[in-house]
């Protein structure tokens, strides 16, 4: 006999600890997970420090409308993420935390739009999960602090896809007058978010939000209900918010719609110009790791959804709209020929969203099967961590932090799902209630307690320790040159911190340099009729060097002036 769990909201003993509880629980998360050590590192990659470098151009020169990158027109991405950016250098001065601030105030408000749909799609319950779990997840975490347009895009679509679920009528209950209203506010509200997502990225915010409607309009055949997202003032509402930058930005650029529609957006799906090649089953993997620590929770609830889904062979209308919202993002980048882990974000919420509803409903009828799961994966979890970091004992510094942060997080990883396991394997709905905020609070102690370590470790991935050592060393940024060597990330972060665009270092150059290596040969250059004398640079540059180069008959001809060279 299956012993019942009373409903948390019902119990009068805990009712108003609970609710003060997860009150605290929730804002803790939403703002350890979403706004802390925003600018812990630097720009890391070769996007966060070129779109830094738009928005900070924007706020200087007063051009709203034309991205420039190294003074020229670039038309890689729309317009969103720079305007935020950029209002957030003149609002808090130019860093690294105000130019994440965009991404982390996107992944909040989906994050409260879609709280604010599980709640009207499933109750409280199931809401309080998602706003535990959703921000916890390693992909909301990393995307939320990343000065990139992945987060606006799905946080913008995610906003606009709720709205679409409200005037699908999917949040109707009996409180509903029986007679439909137009929704105008939702309708609004879906035209402007989804205006908002394609100024964040471009064209795809149509085919998403449109490919998962169409899907879920045919599997529960409410083809009446789907249409009404065309009504006059959803449109006019998206035209109001999408098209005036667009038109404004081709009138001043007539290059911009061939840069941007047809190589950016159609010869980027289409082709593999951009090199971003990946095997078909890509994204399986990166699923797994951006649901990390829930990766168990969330392959447990796809296997017992689907044999339950198999046996009933119907879906809700609202979980046939998150199905439809998820699998159809993923589908389509899927079949894309550039493949690029933040493609697939905006599947995260809905994802999540069923997670939450299976932590609320389906694992506690299956409260066994669930609980064991996650007890694997947390004794997987803690088999790795050990091994970590045991594996190598003898690597150099920055690979040394790399390690134990990743043994650590492992760890934490497996204790959040032990704990989890044990909530479900108990039957109290006190023990459940306790061992979920338990789980929950230990990924927010996490990413309180790791971050420095993290940001110590990962310090190599960005060129701003350098270009520090380089300004405190007076290296001259218009006489600093890169080796052939480095690669394009530290490059283009480099060119941010130095506010310039450094060029690479031409042997035949009839000039004195600094030249930025990590493989640079002192010895074969004198012999070829150069004097070169490395600059003393700090040890946190991990084998990074500056070396100052300068032709012999240079160097002689300041000799004899007295000059310094």
């Amino acid at each position: 006999m299956t012993e019942t769990i009373a409903p948390i909201a019902k119990d009068p003993r805990t009712s108003t600890a609970a609710r003060i509880g997860w009150i605290i629980l929730i804002l803790a998360t939403l703002y350890v997970c979403y706004f802390s050590h925003l600018g812990a590192i630097g720009f890391v990659g070769p996007d966060e420090p070129r779109y830094a470098w738009i928005a900070r151009d924007m706020a200087e020169t007063g051009d709203w409308v034309t991205p420039r990158l190294y003074g020229k027109p670039w038309f890689e991405k729309p317009v969103l993420y720079y305007w935020g950016a950029a209002l957030c250098f003149k609002l808090f001065g130019v860093s690294e935390a105000a130019a994440r601030l965009p991404s982390a105030i996107s992944a909040l408000l989906a994050t409260l739009a879609l709280a604010w749909l599980a709640l009207r799609l499933y109750g409280a319950e199931t809401a309080r999960w998602l706003l535990l779990l959703l921000p916890t997840t390693v992909g909301m975490i990393g995307f939320s602090h990343a000065a990139a347009t992945d987060m606006p895009f799905s946080g913008m679509l995610t906003i606009a896809m709720v709205c679409a679920a409200l005037v699908l009528g999917l949040t109707r209950n009996e409180n509903t007058p029986i007679l439909p209203r137009t929704p105008w506010l939702a309708l609004i509200f879906f035209g402007f978010f989804l205006g908002l997502a394609v100024l964040a990225k471009g064209p795809a915010a149509i085919i998403l939000s449109g490919g998962a409607i169409f899907f879920w309009a045919l599997f529960t055949k409410r083809w009446r209900d789907a249409f009404r997202l065309f009504h006059p003032a959803a449109i006019a509402s998206f035209c109001l918010t999408a098209l005036p930058w667009y038109i404004l930005c081709a009138r001043r650029n007539p290059d911009f719609f061939r840069i941007f529609i047809i190589e950016h957006n159609f010869k980027r799906y289409l082709t593999p110009e951009f090199q971003h090649i990946q095997p078909f089953w890509f994204y399986f993997p990166v699923l797994l790791v951006a649901f990390l620590p829930w990766t168990a929770a969330m392959i447990w609830t796809a296997i017992e959804g689907s044999a339950r889904i198999a046996q009933s062979r119907k879906l809700s209308p609202p979980t046939a709209f998150l199905f439809s919202w998820s699998v159809f993002v993923v589908l389509f980048f899927t079949l894309s020929k550039s493949k690029l882990p933040g493609y697939i974000l905006p599947a995260l919420p809905a994802l999540a969203l069923l997670l939450a509803r299976s932590c609320g409903n389906l694992a506690i009828e299956h409260r066994k099967s669930f609980g064991v799961s996650l007890a694997a994966f947390a004794l997987a979890c803690f088999v790795l961590s050990v091994l970590a970091a045991k594996l190598f004992p003898h690597v150099p510094l920055p690979s040394q932090q790399v390690k134990l942060a990743l043994s650590f997080l492992l760890g934490i990883i497996a204790v959040a799902n032990a704990i989890l396991a044990a909530g479900f394997l108990c039957s109290s709905s006190r023990w459940k209630l306790n061992f979920v905020a338990l789980a929950c609070v230990v990924p927010v102690l996490f990413a309180l307690v790791i971050a420095d370590e993290l940001a110590a470790g990962l310090v190599l991935l960005s060129s701003k320790e350098l270009a520090v050592q380089l300004h405190s060393q007076h290296v001259p940024a218009d006489r600093t040159f890169v080796h052939h060597g480095m690669g394009r990330s530290l490059k283009y972060g480099l060119n941010f911190y130095l506010r310039r665009e450094v060029p690479d270092w031409d042997e035949n150059l009839d000039a004195d340099a600094y030249v930025v290596s990590g493989s640079f040969n002192c010895k074969r250059l004198e012999k070829q009729g150069f004097e070169c004398v490395d600059v003393p640079l700090g040890t946190s540059t991990f084998g990074w060097f500056v070396s100052h180069v300068t032709p012999r008959n240079l160097a002689d001809s300041h000799r004899r002036s007295g000059q310094p060279h």
